[in-house]
């Protein structure tokens, strides 16, 4: 058992709020459910019914654009706002009307929240101090998260002699410290810029892996999502619209909302219909028959019917090479992110567009006349709704 480990496995035990506790252990239910809440203020619906189940040791994000209600979620599960109906139980206990102190869930703000007055040591330590923790214990707690952040250096400093990444952190150990059974996190690396959000992200998973935190993460990045999160609850208009795996989410998403949401740039319309084999495919009024796997016998009709490609499984046919879906286009543009280079390409009168690796397609130029082709698979099929 390496140090960090050995620490890990030290600052988890013996928790201050055992019923808590023992619900975040059990490896048999939930440790967090949201049953059927709403929220409505006046004629607005803030949440409309929603329900999720979140298991010990889980990290889950709730992922939408400015108001599709994760913040308003996130204040429910926090005790800050009261839902309109529903309730939330912690560990099989209602918690629905208890007030924010009782629920011993820990919160991590986008602005740290740090008291300036007090030093790192200090600001750790209050939330263990408001629990009349023995001043003993209070050491050897904020000694054990000092240490797992990787900062026991600047305990005695105050919050404005740390870098934003540094106070991100801290505010991290001020929730562990006391152990709480669950960890809202609001958009905490939303003040930081991309590099530091990047190490940040590193961060609080190796954290969450190390210690079996359960985390609900909110933002509103979805790279972020993607990069952190075991499931994601992606939110729109007040609801759940669509929940999963990051690598399900992204590669076979099932409306089109959530396919534009995550950077589809090739998401078009089409009509069911049938091929010359009698197998399902989609017609699109600018590129024709588009073959896909499997059957859209779930999709009655083709009111609403979108379907999409990703940039990424597109690609460039050399001569006498074919695809189950294959076309001739012209270059428009070619834009370089890094390894990766973007081509732009027209087919007929339709924009598509390539994620090439770099070396790859360097010989390729605006202008271009060339080949492209995915595979039926990469053909996924959306609802509108």
């Amino acid at each position: 058992m390496n140090r960090t480990t050995a620490r890990a496995a030290t600052i988890t035990q013996a928790p201050i709020n055992p019923t808590a506790s023992e619900a975040a252990s059990d490896p048999a239910g939930p440790v967090f459910e949201i049953d059927d809440v709403s929220k409505r203020y006046s004629s607005v619906t803030a949440l409309d019914r929603v329900s999720l189940s979140v298991r010990p040791g889980e990290f889950v994000t709730l992922l939408g654009p400015s108001g599709s209600g994760k913040t308003t979620l996130l204040k429910i599960i926090a005790g800050a706002t009261r839902p309109t109906s529903g309730r939330l139980l912690l560990g099989g206990r209602d918690i629905t009307h208890e007030p924010p102190g009782t629920r011993g869930i820990g919160m991590v703000f986008q602005n740290f929240a740090l008291m300036p007055h007090m030093s790192v040591f200090e600001n750790i330590a209050f939330p263990l101090h408001i629990r009349k923790v023995p001043k003993d214990e209070i050491r050897k707690r904020v000694t054990e998260a000092l240490e797992l952040i990787q900062l026991p250096a600047v305990m005695d400093r105050k919050p404005r002699e740390l870098s934003g990444g540094q106070q991100q952190r801290v505010a991290i150990a001020r929730c562990l410290v006391y152990r709480p059974p669950i960890i809202l996190m609001d958009e905490p690396l939303g003040a930081l810029d991309k590099k530091l959000r990047e190490q940040m992200q590193y961060e609080i998973k190796r954290l969450h892996d190390d210690l079996g935190l359960t985390i609900i993460f909110v933002t509103h990045d979805q790279e972020e999502a993607l990069t952190m999160s075991d499931r994601i609850c992606l939110m729109d208009g007040g609801r759940i619209c669509e929940m999963g795996a990051p690598a399900d989410i992204y590669s076979a998403p099932k409306t089109a909302f959530a396919a534009d949401f995550f950077g589809a740039i090739n998401v078009f319309p089409g009509r069911r219909s049938a091929g010359q084999d009698g197998d399902d495919i989609i017609r699109n009024d600018d590129l024709g028959a588009i073959r896909i796997a499997g059957s859209l016998a779930p999709f009655k009709d083709s009111a609403g019917l979108h379907w999409m490609v990703r940039p990424e499984r597109i690609r460039l046919l050399e001569e006498r090479q074919t695809e189950d879906n294959a076309f001739d286009a012209i270059v428009v543009d070619r834009i370089l992110f890094g390894g990766l280079t973007r081509l732009i390409v027209r087919v007929g009168s339709a924009t598509l567009t390539l994620a090439q690796l770099t070396g790859s397609s360097a010989f390729v130029g605006k202008g271009d006349r060339i080949r492209i082709g995915w595979p039926a698979d990469a053909t996924v099929p959306l609802t509108s709704d």
